[in-house]
């Protein structure tokens, strides 16, 4: 069941602490609708690894779809695009 509070129990702060834990966050709410959530440091670090695995996902199948649809690059034309590129 999720621990639901109102934000005017952050005065209390410490109780409010106490009940959060890893898979356990604290939902605040203000004027009775769902504001804010407090998750445990850990929990919040799972989190951005799996943002950033979701980019990085995203952004493999942008590449996927432009090779198909683009045609693929060797490894050799890849080092001269960068030489070219970085080396003016």
């Amino acid at each position: 069941m999720p621990n639901i509070k109102p934000v005017s129990d952050l005065r209390n702060y410490g109780e409010v602490l106490r009940d959060v834990a890893v898979g356990q966050p604290v939902f605040l709410t203000k004027n009775g609708r769902g504001r804010y959530a407090v998750i445990d440091m850990e929990e919040y670090r799972q989190y951005e690894k799996m943002k950033a695995m979701d980019r990085l996902m995203t952004e493999l199948d942008k590449g996927r779809r432009s090779g198909e649809t683009q045609g693929w690059l060797d490894a050799d034309e890849v080092f001269s695009e960068l030489e070219r590129e970085y080396n003016g």
